[in-house]
């Protein structure tokens, strides 16, 4: 059987309160019964001692016989509650106290008769219909009388512990009526505190029965619950870009590859067996391969761009990254590579990805340019940030395609390559910038072209995943 947390939590609640509540209670029984047994004791020791005072010489009491002195102390002496006394003479009961007690043990002859072979004091218990009554029998002589005689102090013992019992019992049942507050209490505040818990759930069944992954939980407060919905936004939001990610690489796929398989298809159902035919087929068919293998090239990158794991962050130094760049790229066409500037810092970044995007700027201003023509390099370090750059002195970008040819398979005009490329260059350029914590602008370089900066904190400020 399920049993829901708010339930466990009101339950070990109530558990432990109750333990406490009945080592407490019993504590306070142990104790009060100690203390009464203590009192009793006492009680009877003051009776002893009071009954030695009042025959004593020092008092001038002068007792003629026994009657005189036993009947004299019961006047004098008053019992407290659940007490009695009575008198023996000669064995037999004399006289009781005025105030009548639970129940008569003067009566019982046997009784009577043991406590008058008594010859010192000495203190016992017996049992009545009132349950156990503690005693003690002192035994009394006058001079001049021969009989002998005893006084006895009785005390109820069970009259006594039943006050202690009436006390245990009312504080037992307000016990059960603060852990029936409590638990009602307990219940609430767990119901409160749990809500966002019960929420995350709520939210986690409902994503995990539709595709919508915007619901966000907004948990107000700075405890470990509002932590919690945090990490939660935060796995949903990862998840969100997983999936937004993974829903753009299959659109994107399925729409830049439908083109090329079906031109390798179409000249493939077409072709004869004329060697020349089979020739210029095979070459196109390999062209369309090579290009669908770009095309899933970039898109794998693109993907990765939105996941853990995608940059390798060490210490980059600023000026050599730029220096090989420049000498990279001089491989990628017949122009005036230059390096501009080159900033003297250390920047924690992937020196791989940062290379990467260089190289696809210095490609694309390739494509735009012509044999003689200057592109360049260069770093700069500027206002706590820094920038790398590629220029050339092409046509440039018209101001309407300055942020349109940063999205996917967006193609600028003016291009004078071979190969157009399926327009997924400068998005991974914008990738690489984010992941590190930047962007990527163009504009108009000095003299004409197009000029294109990166971006980058010069601290680690870089995506955390």
């Amino acid at each position: 059987m399920r049993v829901s947390a708010r339930a466990r939590i009101v339950g070990w609640m109530l558990a432990v309160v109750g333990l406490a509540l009945s080592v407490s209670i019993f504590a306070t029984w142990s104790i009060l019964l100690a203390r009464l047994d203590s009192r009793i004791n006492l009680e009877i020791s003051n009776e002893v001692k009071k009954l030695r005072a009042y025959v004593h010489p020092e008092t001038g009491h002068s007792f003629a016989a026994l009657e005189d002195l036993l009947d004299g102390y019961l006047s004098v002496n008053t019992p407290d509650r659940w007490e009695t006394f009575f008198s023996i003479i000669d064995g037999e009961a004399h006289k009781v106290t005025a105030i009548p007690p639970p129940v008569r043990i003067d009566t019982d002859t046997e009784l009577v008769a043991d406590m008058a072979e008594a010859t010192e004091a000495e203190r016992g218990t017996v049992e009545s219909a009132e349950g156990p009554v503690k005693y003690a029998v002192i035994p009394v002589r006058v001079h001049g009388d021969s009989r002998k005689g005893h006084f006895v102090v009785a005390i109820f013992y069970d009259r006594h512990r039943d006050e202690i019992v009436e006390a245990v019992s009312t504080l037992g049942l307000s016990a059960l009526a603060a852990m029936a507050l409590s638990g009602g209490a307990g219940w609430l505040v767990a119901g409160r505190v749990l809500a966002p818990v019960r929420l995350v759930r709520q939210t986690a069944e409902q994503i995990s029965d539709s595709t919508d992954l915007t619901r966000r939980l907004d948990v107000p407060g700075n405890d470990d619950v509002a932590a919690l919905a945090g990490t939660f936004n935060h796995m949903l939001d990862r998840l969100e870009r997983a999936f937004v990610g993974q829903r753009r690489f299959l659109d994107d796929a399925g729409h830049e590859l439908r083109t090329p398989i079906t031109v390798i298809r179409g000249h493939l159902e077409l072709m004869s067996d004329d060697p020349a035919d089979r020739a210029e087929t095979i070459a196109l068919v390999t062209d369309e391969l090579d290009r669908m293998n770009r095309i899933v090239d970039d898109l794998l990158t693109l993907a990765k761009a939105e996941q853990p794991g995608f940059l390798t962050v060490d210490d980059v130094e600023l000026a050599d990254l730029t220096v090989s760049v420049v000498a990279k790229a001089r491989a990628l066409g017949e122009r005036r590579w230059r390096v501009d500037e080159v900033a003297e810092a250390r920047l924690p970044a992937d020196r791989q990805r940062l290379t990467q995007a260089l190289m696809q700027l210095a490609a694309n201003a390739v494509r735009h340019t012509t044999d003689g023509d200057l592109i360049a390099v260069g770093s700069a370090v500027r206002d706590r940030q820094v920038e790398l750059w590629v220029r050339d002195s092409g046509p440039g970008v018209p101001p309407a395609d300055r942020e349109r040819i940063f999205g996917r398979f967006v193609r600028g005009t003016g291009r004078t390559g071979a190969h157009d490329g399926a327009g997924l260059g400068l998005a991974i350029v914008q990738s690489i910038a984010e992941a590190h914590g930047g962007d990527v602008k163009v504009s108009e370089a000095p003299g004409g072209g197009a000029c294109f900066v990166m971006t980058l904190p010069l601290r680690q400020l870089w995506r955390q995943w």
